[in-house]
């Protein structure tokens, strides 16, 4: 059951998927029709899931789920995974690999290669202020307050030293 991101529960769980490029006008607006016949069909044991989206900076998947509701299974989860690698195939594009990092340059979001980024943060040319997304937020309350933050308050930290 499709509903607005933003009428979800704080407590709602997030699946947060970065793209290693941003999504064109014309991509966006065929990707959310995709995302909403998806959520709109997407169930777990034939029970709705409450659930909606957001896409932020033209890069950013962001799934929500209301867990008060009804549970994620295996399977609702197999689901939404097998959902976002048709994504990939069919916009030839990286939302699974977690060994990135996307940062802001500017009004720019950067992507690079944990192994780049570490470099950048040796030569200086990130610091500990480099607003970072942290992807590993849980739940909406946590995406609100700690999904954008500086370096020195996510995992990104224990580069820094």
């Amino acid at each position: 059951m499709l509903v607005d991101f933003h009428s979800l529960p704080e407590e709602s769980r997030v699946w947060i998927y970065q793209a290693n490029r941003s999504f064109s006008e014309a991509e966006l607006l065929e990707i959310k029709e995709k995302l909403n016949t998806f959520i709109q069909n997407w169930t777990a044991h034939g029970s709705d899931l409450q659930s909606g989206y957001t896409i932020k900076y033209k890069r950013f998947i962001v799934i929500a789920l209301n867990q008060n509701l009804n549970q994620a299974t295996g399977c609702s989860i197999d689901a939404s995974v097998h959902f976002i690698q048709q994504l990939e195939k069919d916009y030839n594009v990286d939302l699974m690999d977690k060994m990135n990092v996307s940062f802001k340059q500017g009004d720019f979001v950067a992507y690079k290669s944990l192994l780049d980024f570490k470099k950048m943060v040796k030569d200086k040319a990130v610091s500990k202020n480099t607003i970072v997304f942290n992807n590993l937020v849980t739940n909406i309350a946590e995406f609100n307050e700690n999904w954008e933050v500086p370096a020195s308050e996510s995992w990104h930290s224990r580069f820094l030293k």
